[in-house]
């Protein structure tokens, strides 16, 4: 796939015709359209709508005979099973999206949203760790949650059992100051696990729950780390109560880190597996809390001042001129297979990140991103949390 991809520091502007809508639902629901080939696309094309058009051609391009884009019915189908679960359609760059997810590449082109949608843009920190939680695991969960929300922060989990639950129930005990937001793997509307039903119920009375998945949707194991990026997505800083080494907290944390967001554990004793992730990090650098005031105090450092974006101005003596990029290099069809199988020799079953392949193969992110697009399309390859990639065939 070719084409000159436009980029910019602020993201694109949300629909705003019921056209615009369609066309960014049809488009995200598409086979193999993730939210990263979603904004390449959209980059690419200049619309949804153009994107949708190009996107046959695209999957041909890449060896995907008789591809279909998503059928309008489908879409008009999940925005009324969003209206019956008492869902809001919120898209990236709209008032009521999380600021955080909006800085991230890959963000969610939209959510759905179910309760009180503005607690989204209090300063949020996430709480996540086992779901076979200790007791004093699930103690030191309900001082932090509940000191955090006293103190006016939005507390994010993903309604698991075990830490999760407990962090979601203390910051609603915290009271109207702070809050919690509850990131779903499946649908806005599909409670899982379903022993958490009153507490799913509790937080869309006084907090707020939302997916990026369609209403209805049941979860899958695939979106169960898609949902964590969301979850340190949203926050300034992750804290990670009990974890064992191997386990989807520590997937939260790692999104964290690639985010840019402040990692944080509780230390447990070197014994006992539910804190062999916690100290991991710790010992890999992650700060060590105790308490609230110590996640309060890790996050009120000032963030350094960020460069305003690039603007070209007109030429003038003494000035410099910004030379815009040059187009990029066509390829032949031989050459452009020969480039996608020097990709996929990169790759195995084990996620490696993105930026490494391209540094591996000696190339530019403007010649190798469409390439990795196309294969994507042709589902031999597939996209992970963090930037990371593995084949998949």
């Amino acid at each position: 796939m070719t084409g000159h991809t436009q980029t910019s520091n602020h993201p694109p502007l949300p629909p705003t015709t019921e056209a615009d809508r369609l066309a960014w639902l049809r488009l995200l629901r598409s086979r193999r359209v993730g939210p990263t080939t979603f904004w390449r696309l959209l980059a690419e094309h200049g619309s949804a709508a153009a994107g949708l058009d190009a996107l046959p051609a695209v999957a041909a391009g890449a060896g995907v005979e008789d591809y279909r884009i998503c059928p309008e019915g489908v879409v008009q189908a999940e925005l009324a099973a969003g209206a019956r679960a008492g869902a809001t359609l919120v898209f990236r760059g709209a008032p009521g999206y999380p600021p955080g997810l909006a800085e991230m590449e890959d963000a969610p082109p939209l959510l759905w949203v179910i309760g009180q949608g503005a607690l989204l843009h209090r300063p949020a920190v996430a709480l996540v760790g086992a779901r076979n939680a200790s007791s004093l695991g699930a103690r030191t969960a309900r001082l932090l949650a509940r000191g955090l929300a006293e103190a006016g922060w939005l507390v994010v989990s993903g309604l698991a059992r075990g830490i999760d639950a407990e962090a979601h129930r203390a910051a609603l005990a915290g009271g109207e100051a702070g809050g919690t937001a509850a990131v779903m793997a499946g649908g806005v509307d599909v409670i899982y696990p379903q022993e958490n039903a009153l507490l799913a119920a509790e937080i869309r009375d006084r907090g707020v729950l939302l997916s990026e998945q369609p209403p209805g949707m049941q979860p899958q194991a695939r979106h169960f780390p898609t949902r964590n990026r969301i979850v340190s997505g949203m926050a300034q800083g992750v804290v990670v109560v009990e974890a064992a080494v191997k386990s989807g907290s520590l997937i939260t944390a790692r999104c964290a880190l690639d985010q840019g967001r402040e990692v944080m554990a509780v230390p447990g004793h070197p014994l006992d597996g539910r804190a062999g992730g916690c100290n991991l990090l710790l010992r890999d650098g992650a700060r060590l809390v105790r308490n609230a005031e110590d996640v309060i105090e890790a996050l009120a450092r000032p963030e350094p001042a960020r460069p305003e974006p690039a603007v070209a101005v007109p030429e003038a003596p003494g000035r410099a001129v910004q030379v815009p990029p040059p187009p990029p290099e066509r390829r032949s069809r031989a050459e452009t297979r020969a480039l996608h199988q020097r990709i996929l020799d990169r790759l195995g079953p084990v996620p490696v990140p993105e930026d490494q392949v391209i540094r591996d193969l000696g190339g530019q992110v403007a010649q190798i991103a469409p390439a990795l697009t196309d294969l994507e399309l042709e589902g031999r390859l597939e996209r992970r949390p963090g930037g990371l990639l593995s084949r998949l065939s």
